[in-house]
């Protein structure tokens, strides 16, 4: 164990360059640091469940007195990973075309029921052309890559996905504006103006830490009035927001207001993989010019059900209702602990912390008492926003919130604390 670094109060970001050492050397430091926060009973990550997304799963954490726990920690929103004709759609996908494509969509991999895919997706939005990808995270980083080069200007809220900002880091000139300010976001659009081939401003729908939203039908008039761009990531957003279910969008009625619409099929729709919904002369761009697009193999047939999940969000309706139940009696209950859930308008409901070091030991008594959580620290947010990230679904029942209810109340209990606001 290397005692010269202060690993408790060390994060990720400081291992990713320390100066002097070779990629050996950095390896074996952070792997100090991970012994010390495992020896602490502080380390959340990769914890290895036994038996899928479900609201109560099993753990191998030795030591641990609990077989199972109320599981907070899965985007699937609707439940539908675990629905049984979800299910049967993929295995019959499996069962007519194979276990994968086993090409780029370009030289052989694009198959029929890709296009279908595309299509529905498209049309979920109210849109002609989408195309597909294999991560949500590439849907991103590509679409911006291809799109913006160095002639151009990216504004970007300051609470977008990492991915995104990968996707305009090194092709486009970047200005960020504090996370939903509005007057930060025109003062930077008026300053822009006739400086740059194009401006794309970029939002996510529902913000994965803050858990709140954009306020879209602002953004959209300054777009309009300034002449920019508007690129929008609502990942987290499908399934909960809006009467049917589509986001952000159907919210403020912006169907043709958002050039860039992307999300992935990772959260509520219970799969894995991207998409990117826009006008069909960006779509046929993109398909030759996003090179994680051309360069990896496209969907398997397991995708197929995919197609079953977007039936789903309006077959059963009730699925959204049950949800915001979950919801709404989770945060009320946190509330009466004197809990600060910040502004969370969605199903991810933060517990903010504040002090990195106390966010670890939360979490550690948390899991003891049952509920397995997520601690997000800096860099995801700043060292004093450290926070409690706990995602809702549909497939949770009023008595797991109410034993995460009782968790909480135990732990601060414990910790003789209250009111991290």
């Amino acid at each position: 164990m290397n005692k010269n670094h202060d690993f408790a109060n060390a994060s990720f970001k400081n291992y990713e360059n320390p100066p002097g050492m070779n990629l050996y050397e950095k390896a074996r430091l952070f792997g100090d640091y991970i012994d010390n926060w495992q020896g602490r009973g502080h380390w959340n990550y990769r914890q290895v469940c036994l038996n899928g997304a479900l609201p109560e799963i099993e753990l191998h954490l030795p030591g641990n007195p609990h077989k199972s726990f109320v599981a907070t920690v899965f985007n699937d929103y609707l439940g539908l990973s675990q629905h049984p004709a979800v299910k049967a759609a993929a295995i019959a996908g499996i069962e007519k075309y194979g276990v994968g494509a086993t090409a780029s969509p370009a030289i052989g991999g694009q198959m029929d029921f890709h296009e279908e895919i595309e299509a529905r997706i498209a049309g979920f939005f109210k849109r002609k052309s989408a195309m597909l990808f294999t991560t949500g995270y590439t849907a991103n980083s590509a679409t911006m890559q291809a799109l913006f080069k160095k002639e151009d200007l990216a504004l970007v809220d300051a609470g977008v996905h990492a991915s995104m900002i990968e996707g305009i880091r090194y092709t486009t000139n970047v200005k960020t504006f504090l996370h939903n300010n509005m007057e930060h976001l025109e003062r930077m659009l008026l300053g822009s103006q006739g400086k740059y081939r194009s401006i794309v401003v970029i939002v996510d729908g529902v913000y994965s830490q803050p858990a709140d939203l954009a306020p879209l039908k602002d953004i959209v008039s300054l777009c309009k009035k300034y002449g920019a761009f508007l690129a929008m990531d609502d990942a987290h957003g499908i399934g909960v927001i809006g009467e049917t279910g589509r986001g952000v969008i159907e919210l403020h009625e912006a169907w043709k207001d958002v050039d860039i619409i992307t999300g992935t099929f990772s959260k509520t729709f219970g799969h894995l993989g991207g998409y990117v919904v826009a006008e069909p002369e960006i779509i046929e761009y993109l398909k030759f010019q996003a090179a994680q697009h051309i360069f990896s193999v496209a969907p398997s047939p397991a995708s197929l059900c995919v197609l079953k999940s977007i039936d789903l969000i309006d077959e059963e309706p009730w699925r959204k209702v049950k949800l915001w139940e979950n919801i709404d009696h989770l945060k009320k209950g946190l509330a009466d602990l004197k809990l600060n859930t910040e502004n969370s308008a969605s199903a991810i409901v933060p517990v903010i912390i504040g002090s990195p070091g106390l966010n670890a030991e939360v979490c550690k008594w948390l899991l003891e008492a049952g509920v397995y959580a997520n601690q997000i620290g800096y860099p995801a947010v700043s060292l004093k926003q450290a926070r409690i990230r706990m995602s809702i679904t549909a497939a949770h029942s009023i008595e797991h919130m109410d034993l995460i209810l009782d968790a909480w109340e135990w732990v601060t209990t414990k910790l003789k604390i209250r009111n991290f606001e």
